[in-house]
């Protein structure tokens, strides 16, 4: 029996690798061995950017949030105490949002989470 040989698969697997690093310097777009180390490790920090991805967002939501409650005389951690005791359902991204596009409700907020406060205390 004739021996197959794999040169359309071949080829089509490295034209495959070869379009995936388009963009690359060096050796990295040209050379398909190195091409394919350079997929990899590329595929590698794109699943640890969509980690990272979420937390920055959170830290950011926090960074606004602060900035705002300080604007309205209490910070981060008293605000959020508040809103949570008295029951308000916003998460860190929807208050994030209301301090930068609506002041004024935000402000109506943190009033409302230092008069939570108060009442339990």
């Amino acid at each position: 029996m004739a021996r197959v040989k794999g040169g359309p698969r071949a080829h089509a697997r490295h034209r495959k690798v070869l379009k995936a690093v388009k963009g690359q310097y060096g050796r990295r777009r040209t050379c398909f061995r190195t091409a394919k180390q350079a997929m990899e490790k590329a595929g590698q920090y794109a699943y640890i950017g969509r980690k990272q991805k979420k937390r920055n967002f959170r830290a950011l939501w926090i960074q606004r949030i602060n900035a705002a409650a300080r604007l309205n005389g209490v910070n981060y951690s008293t605000f959020m105490n508040g809103i949570i005791k008295s029951g308000v359902g916003l998460d860190r991204k929807v208050l994030s949002e209301i301090a930068i596009h609506d002041p004024e409700a935000f402000a109506a907020l943190a009033k409302l989470s230092a008069d939570t406060l108060k009442k339990a205390a």
